[in-house]
């Protein structure tokens, strides 16, 4: 079947069973092959989608040797430290919050944390006073505060806001414009999510990725990014569904061969397909269950590419 075939007769079941969804895109590295707009489109918050930006940017800084996956938060950020704190904090590297296993085996600062204000008089100072709960490096737990973290060291190594960064190697190259992004109280971008982006400006990461980290014959991050960090690193053990395969550096695994994805809640979702060519992007509204809708794009969609 072709991917054209497939791709409107799955818009034409969308339609028909009322699924959630605000669009859908089949692109190559190049070029988009299909589209749908169930709703109009426009700049909507992509939700954890940000993380794999966040990602492309720290892989952008170790390939200029600004950063290394083995660099320590608390070097970093020594003048955050609390009075008394968990000398296991003192191991959590880069690698680590990229991971998803920084060993504090807990959701912190998600987005209805952050919206309480939680932590936000210090995030790091915050997040440096928990308890540490398994040995860094351990255990997956996905947390929103592991991205905020490395957002940070980013940051502090690049010596520039991440926003800025983004826009200077990656925004403006892949003709984004300056998105909208969430900040906390004091300017930093938040690495976990709040980017605001259309559809055809999302995917245009997995297409990014897709072709080996270059955009229109430039390097904007090596090669060697894109394996390492698109790579099954750890098991999401604490996760169950069918998509949950696995985790690399912000980006997880998918149920097809050599496949991932870059997601965001309520199904902000690029995937790609490197033995294919392809990558699949959607959108999705807030309302409505995403574990069905989500079934529904694996049993009609993305498991027959």
């Amino acid at each position: 079947m072709s991917v054209e075939k497939l791709f409107n007769d799955f818009v034409k079941y969308v339609e028909d069973k009322g699924i959630d969804m605000e669009g859908i895109a089949i692109a190559d590295e190049k070029k988009i092959i299909c589209s749908h707009r169930f709703t109009p489109e426009y700049p909507r918050n992509i939700y954890s989608h940000t993380k794999s930006y966040m990602a492309t940017a720290v892989g952008i800084a170790i390939d200029e040797g600004k950063l290394s996956l083995d660099d320590k938060l608390v070097d970093y950020f020594p003048e955050c430290l609390p009075k008394e704190y968990d000398p296991g904090v003192e191991k959590i590297t880069l690698r680590n919050l990229l991971m998803m296993a920084s060993g504090f085996n807990k959701e912190y600062l998600m987005s209805a944390d952050r919206r309480a204000g939680i932590g936000s008089d210090d995030y790091i100072g915050y997040m440096l006073s928990q308890k540490i709960e398994v040995e860094p490096g351990s255990r997956f737990m996905y947390s929103s505060a592991d991205s905020i973290l490395a957002g940070r060291m980013l940051e502090k190594a690049i010596g520039q806001g991440m926003g800025d960064f983004l826009y200077q190697r990656v925004f403006s190259k892949l003709g984004q414009g300056w998105p909208i992004w969430e900040h906390d109280r004091f300017g930093h971008a938040i690495g976990c999510g709040g980017l605001y982006m259309t559809l055809s400006d999302q995917l245009k990461l997995g297409q990014l990725y897709l072709n080996g980290g270059v955009w229109n014959g430039e390097r904007i991050v090596s090669e060697k990014w894109v394996k390492e960090a698109t790579s099954n690193l750890i098991d999401t053990v604490s996760r169950s569904g069918v998509w949950y395969c696995g985790y690399g550096y912000q980006f997880w695994m998918m149920p097809y061969k050599n496949a991932y994805r870059a997601d965001g809640a309520h199904g902000q979702i690029t995937i790609v397909f490197p033995d294919q060519g392809l990558i699949v992007s959607f959108q999705c509204p807030e309302y409505g269950d995403f574990n069905v809708t989500s079934q529904e794009i694996h049993d009609h969609l993305t498991s027959l590419i």
